[in-house]
């Protein structure tokens, strides 16, 4: 499996508008592979994007177009023409958000359970994304016409808070955050049965499930990645606890298989949980409920929260604390 270096990299914005831009980049360690860098770089532009990028021949390495599979050295100044985007697809739908705030660069949003972040899998009405472009008059471009202003996600029955991107430089910014483990959330979940430890770190690499590709799963080192998520339990109750979450990376379902990898599955999860559940439940009792960051412009260190929903609330109150 090819180990890809920890990159310290100076970033420069030449040139921004909401869907295209000139990114200028300085590494300051050597990579395999100018997709590669350019992949842990700028994480939440997708495989497929960068392909035509480089295809198109607007990647530059030293001010010479440059291949994905080009080496590159410590001092290499990397640049990558970003495209403007094509005319969206996806249209504006007037759904009611929760915004907990926003301002030029960043809306922050209390996703509800049960509605999906981007289209996909036959999902083309009804989305964040959909409610985002009724709701918002900016949004960032580098994800493409799919998921403008999406730069991390939450499941379609995890509710809480995610953050947006109103412009591509605030995007750059914010998945370098996430990137650098400096973007701090924070999920809270009920979980199936006693959870023994108080508190702990799991660590272990997780890869689509090889007994069902639409799940993922704890596998070996080279069938996976690293997925690292701190927990602590935060009340006891007869036959559940109460535990909250902090991710250090953010692989797909990453919590939800880590309780289940810890032997305690959270209460209603349809895909990781116990067959027969006792409560009668949409989705996963999952939330996101705390969200930190630093501002892309102003560097001001920036806590939110969302208070549990009231289902979730409602299942605490029917169990007895222990």
């Amino acid at each position: 499996m090819t180990k890809i270096p920890s990159l310290n990299l100076k970033t420069e914005l030449l040139r921004t508008k909401m869907s295209e831009g000139v990114f200028s980049f300085t590494a300051e360690s050597p990579c395999p592979r100018a997709d590669v860098f350019l992949n842990s770089t700028m994480p939440n532009i997708t495989r497929s994007a960068l392909k035509k990028i480089f295809e198109g021949g607007g990647v530059t390495v030293n001010g010479r177009t440059a291949k994905a599979s080009q080496g590159i050295k410590a001092g290499d100044e990397v640049k990558i023409v970003v495209p403007p985007a094509e005319e969206c697809s996806v249209k504006p739908e007037a759904i009611p958000l929760d915004i907990v705030y926003q301002d030029s660069d960043i809306a922050v949003i209390n996703k509800p359970q049960g509605m999906t972040v981007h289209m996909g899998n036959g999902n083309k009405e009804g989305t964040l994304v959909n409610a985002l472009l009724y709701n918002l008059d900016n949004l960032s471009g580098i994800n493409g016409v799919i998921r403008p202003g999406i730069v991390h996600r939450i499941d379609k029955d995890t509710s809480g808070l995610l953050v947006v991107a109103k412009n591509d430089a605030a995007h750059l910014c914010l998945s370098q955050q996430i990137a650098d483990k400096t973007c701090c959330r924070q999920y809270v979940a009920l979980l199936e049965g006693n959870l023994k430890e108080d508190s702990g770190t799991v660590t272990t690499y997780i890869g689509r499930d090889p007994k069902d590709r639409l799940r993922m799963a704890v596998v070996p080192e080279d069938k996976g990645k690293l997925a690292v998520t701190e927990f602590r339990v935060s009340q006891r109750f007869e036959g559940y606890t109460l535990c909250r979450f902090n991710l250090k990376t953010g692989r797909t379902h990453q919590i939800r298989v880590h309780a289940k990898y810890l032997g305690h599955p959270i209460v209603g999860d349809p895909v990781y949980g116990i067959k027969k559940q006792k409560f009668a439940l949409h989705g996963q009792l999952l939330h996101a409920e705390r969200l930190e960051l630093d501002h892309p412009s102003t560097g001001e260190r920036m806590a939110f929260t969302a208070p549990l929903p009231d289902y979730f609330e409602d299942i605490l109150k029917k169990l007895k604390p222990v």
